[in-house]
């Protein structure tokens, strides 16, 4: 029975031997969790006269906040950008096994793609609770109206919440499309919002849009997305520094996949890269960057220096496509044909990269290894800065009293979780 009736029916659960992630480092002391929320544990003594109904040794294992990614295109075989009769089974897929990974959120990204594509699949939004990988505790909830497609479902370990679409294009430079199809770009004309709508049929639960800020009309677009609560990011571009400020005094946020699809760093026009150190950016403001630290997209001594540069900025993103999770051979990303040679994901025919098959703990430990940062940078990478991207970090990315912790009823560890993986990076 719950030992502290006066307050609350619900029984009290007490993590003990644990490191748990709090204030940017990793700290020794028991978690209290009751009815999903994280208790302080003065208050519960003193206040509440309040005891554990149940306690779970960790056996010093780290209690983190769930990973959020914000750009994975797919995986186990399902494409987000192919409309499918089944969309939502789709996306509960990859939700469920994304799991195992350590991510509790994620935004399914749509590439550039025909209207109908995105009439069709656009958008979602799942909100679900989870534990998973080296005792992560989180939990995803907001409620919002979805298309037919994809119902709202919440659940324990049914799969990790969607906090929105992000729609990567079409409005992007034909010079770094990279993989995205050129017959599908689009421009911004007379009226940049008109052509957004027209392109996507809605922006309802759509959290971020990716595009190039030197496109005409850009700016106008930038702010009223931003006023519309949408995260954008600066990507597949050929814009300047002075484009990129520009875009970030009307909103703009984010950088996609940092390097990669945009002008290399030049010592007289640093480019979008120059967003790391820009002293244009407007005060309390922070410009975040995504990093696919899979071993592929970024050399190691790249990574470092964008740490270096800017840590807080930092985002971990897998960028992964269908063929996450499964064999080489040939999948899709989009109208495109994708092929799978070792690690690399290959628009096929060609040697251009499309997305990646790395999973965010492969990620996260990549990071760690290449940057030689504190496992607390590397954590929060992946948790507390894509949560302050989003703006959510007052119940995300944290473990903070009174922050999201997760039933406690559906905590567990994976059975295919690596221990040599927990040793070695989180000891």
């Amino acid at each position: 029975m719950p030992s502290n009736k006066s307050v609350s029916d619900a029984p009290i659960t007490q993590f003990v031997n644990c490191r748990i992630l709090r204030e940017h480092k990793l700290q020794r002391e028991d978690l209290w969790v009751r009815e999903g929320k994280i208790l302080d544990p003065e208050k519960l003594f003193f206040d509440e006269k309040g005891s554990a109904d149940q306690r779970v040794d960790c056996e010093g294992l780290i209690i983190a906040p769930g990973f959020i990614d914000v750009q994975i295109n797919g995986g186990y075989g399902i494409d987000f950008s192919q409309a499918t009769d089944d969309v939502r089974g789709g996306i509960a897929l990859v939700a469920k096994k994304i799991l195992e990974h350590g991510v509790t959120s994620f935004l399914p990204t749509l590439v550039t793609s025909p209207p109908d594509i995105y009439h069709k699949v656009c958008p979602t939004s799942i909100f679900l609770l989870t534990h998973q990988h080296l005792l992560f505790l989180a939990i995803v909830s907001l409620t919002v109206n979805v298309l037919p497609e994809v119902k709202v479902h919440s659940g324990g370990m049914e799969g990790a919440g969607v906090l929105g679409f992000h729609l990567e294009g079409p409005f992007i430079s034909l010079e770094k499309k990279g993989a995205h199809p050129e017959q599908h770009l689009r421009s911004f004309l007379s009226d940049g919002m008109s052509d957004l709508i027209e392109t996507y049929g809605t922006l309802d639960n759509v959290a971020m849009v990716t595009l190039a800020p030197e496109l005409p009309n850009s700016q106008s677009v930038v702010r009223e997305l931003t006023q519309r609560g949408i995260t954008v990011s600066l990507g597949h571009s050929v814009a300047n520094l002075s484009q990129a400020e520009d875009a970030v005094r009307y909103g703009a946020s984010f950088i996609t996949h940092l390097f990669n699809a945009m002008l290399p760093f030049h010592h007289r026009d640093p480019g979008i890269v120059g967003l790391l150190t820009s002293d244009q950016v407007p005060q309390g403001r922070t410009v975040f960057y995504g990093m696919i630290a899979d071993g592929i997209h970024t050399n190691p001594a790249a990574l470092r220096i964008a740490h270096r540069a800017h840590p807080t900025g930092l985002v971990l993103v897998t960028d992964a496509i269908a063929a996450m999770g499964l064999p080489p051979g040939r999948h899709t990303l989009g109208q495109q044909v994708i092929e799978i040679q070792g690690l690399h994901a290959y628009v096929a025919g060609t040697k251009t990269l499309c997305g990646s098959i790395a999973t965010m703990d492969m990620c996260v430990r990549h990071f760690k290894q290449a940057s030689g940062c504190r496992v607390e940078e590397a954590l929060e990478a992946a948790s507390l800065h894509p949560a302050q991207l989003l703006g959510i970090s007052h119940a995300k990315g944290i473990l903070d009293y009174g922050g999201d912790a997760g039933e406690t009823q559906n905590i567990q560890q994976f059975p295919n979780l690596d221990l040599i993986f927990l040793i070695q990076i989180f000891s």
